[in-house]
């Protein structure tokens, strides 16, 4: 791999307990640290893998073929290297390609995938309009169909594709974080309060966290931003509870591991973590 480098401990010995055994992470890029940041305030004693796949990122702009492929790939080096004992596909566009997929392959290691939350921004919302501001690849996706369409009802979903902003949070360039936020918002419609407004978006990639500053800056006070982090971490803890494998010694450790430029990990681990 290009630039690989660990804050943690190497590889698991042959013969370590399961429940020691570090829970693997993985994205396109670096989005999946907003994952990765609710997991480890959920979880503090156990340890982490985030494999970054930055060389082939974003995923929203790939063939789902490409996707589920690379996805494959990476959890089998997971599995190979680190012996993970339970994996969180921190990224939206991998869930709907791959994770069906690596379910079926991988029978007996638990699975968490993440989906823009559509169920708690309608309990949300009191306007009964929300935005929903994800990659095309998502937006696309039959699963993500299946779950907006069991979602109709009372509450009106705009779809907002948003091209290039993922790439231009995770090479951190600001002034175009913010020419995107603000254009794909006038696509969306009128946000507000009032009637008839938007009042609530999901964020529908787990980059677009760490624009949440420019979003609701653009957007205003009055728009509730919901994202998928916590959920996550909350459905991980519970798996780990079921399958009798929660670490309850220790302290949390996070190894990384990227197929792109470290240097880009590195800084948005220091930058957002605090690692």
């Amino acid at each position: 791999m290009n630039g690989t480098f660990e804050s943690a401990r190497p590889a698991d010995a042959a013969g370590r307990a399961t429940s020691r055994r570090p829970i693997g992470v993985f994205d396109s890029g670096v989005g999946g640290l907003s994952i990765l940041r609710e997991l480890r305030r959920e979880l503090p004693k156990e340890e982490f893998v985030y494999f970054s796949d930055g060389g082939h990122a974003p995923y929203g702009e790939r063939a789902d073929a490409f996707v589920a492929e690379r996805s494959r790939a990476i959890t089998r080096r997971l599995l190979d290297e680190h012996r993970i004992k339970a994996l969180v596909v921190a990224c939206n566009t991998a869930t709907t390609a791959a994770l069906h997929l690596l379910r079926a392959e991988h029978g007996q290691l638990p699975f968490v995938g993440v989906e823009p939350a559509l169920k708690p921004a309608a309990s949300a919302t009191r306007t009964g309009r929300i935005a929903v501001f994800a990659t095309r690849g998502t937006l696309a996706s039959a699963r993500f169909r299946a779950l907006h369409d069991a979602m109709r009802g009372p509450a009106e979903f705009v779809l907002q594709p948003c091209d290039g902003l993922a790439a231009a949070i995770e090479n951190d360039r600001e002034a175009e974080i913010r020419d995107l936020c603000g254009r794909y918002a006038r696509l969306a419609g009128e946000f507000g309060s009032a009637p008839g407004r938007i009042d609530t978006v999901v964020l529908g990639c787990t980059h677009y966290p760490f624009a949440m500053r420019v979003l609701q800056d653009v957007l205003g006070p009055d728009v509730r931003i919901v994202e998928t982090g916590e959920p996550v971490a909350r459905q991980a803890r519970r798996l780990l509870d079921v399958h009798g494998i929660s670490n309850g010694e220790g302290a949390a450790r996070v190894t990384f591991l990227t197929s792109g430029p470290e240097r880009t990990l590195r800084e948005a681990a220091q930058r957002w973590l605090g690692l």
